[in-house]
């Protein structure tokens, strides 16, 4: 099957550490030295949760017991309801998140990776046309989402 994190990329945690460090350069001058360390130790850890929390989603083709399903997030659906996947390269994901998307549309989408997979929906009851989902490696998700629609397993090849 597939399984991937939207992990953020190296140099959002150094742009954060930096940022850190121009606030502990602002306060130390300004303040009580044992204070400016404890505010930036704070900071610190604040930025380091935050950029966990955000790279953290997963983007899962899993099987169940009821066959397999997308994960994207904490966003669950059924492959039986998916219709056709197709990979999008960088200037499709601009346009199909911008000027031609739906707003009932599901995204989970990540400035920093700038592929997708665009995911129809085939269930009537559910108003959402399509999925939207980032992805570092579009043409294995979609590979894994066809072998799963077709109830075989797909090997991940690295």
């Amino acid at each position: 099957m597939h399984t991937e994190r939207l992990t953020v990329p190296l140099r959002w945690w150094v742009q954060g550490t930096m940022l850190v460090a121009s606030l502990w350069l602002a306060l130390v001058v300004a303040v009580p030295e044992p204070l400016a360390w404890a505010v930036t130790g704070v900071a610190l850890a604040l930025v380091a949760l935050f950029l966990l929390a955000y790279g953290r989603a997963p983007v899962r083709v899993v099987t169940t017991p009821d066959g397999a399903e997308l994960q994207a997030g904490r966003a669950r659906i059924d492959v039986r309801h998916l219709g056709p996947a197709t990979a999008l390269d960088r200037e499709a994901t601009r346009r199909t998140a911008g000027v031609e998307a739906d707003a009932r549309a599901f995204l989970l989408l990540r400035p920093y990776l700038k592929r997708s997979v665009k995911v129809e929906l085939r269930d009537p009851a559910d108003p959402t046309p399509y999925w939207l989902v980032s992805t570092r490696h579009p043409q294995r998700l979609v590979a894994a989402l066809e072998a799963a629609r077709d109830g075989r397993r797909a090997s991940d090849p690295r």
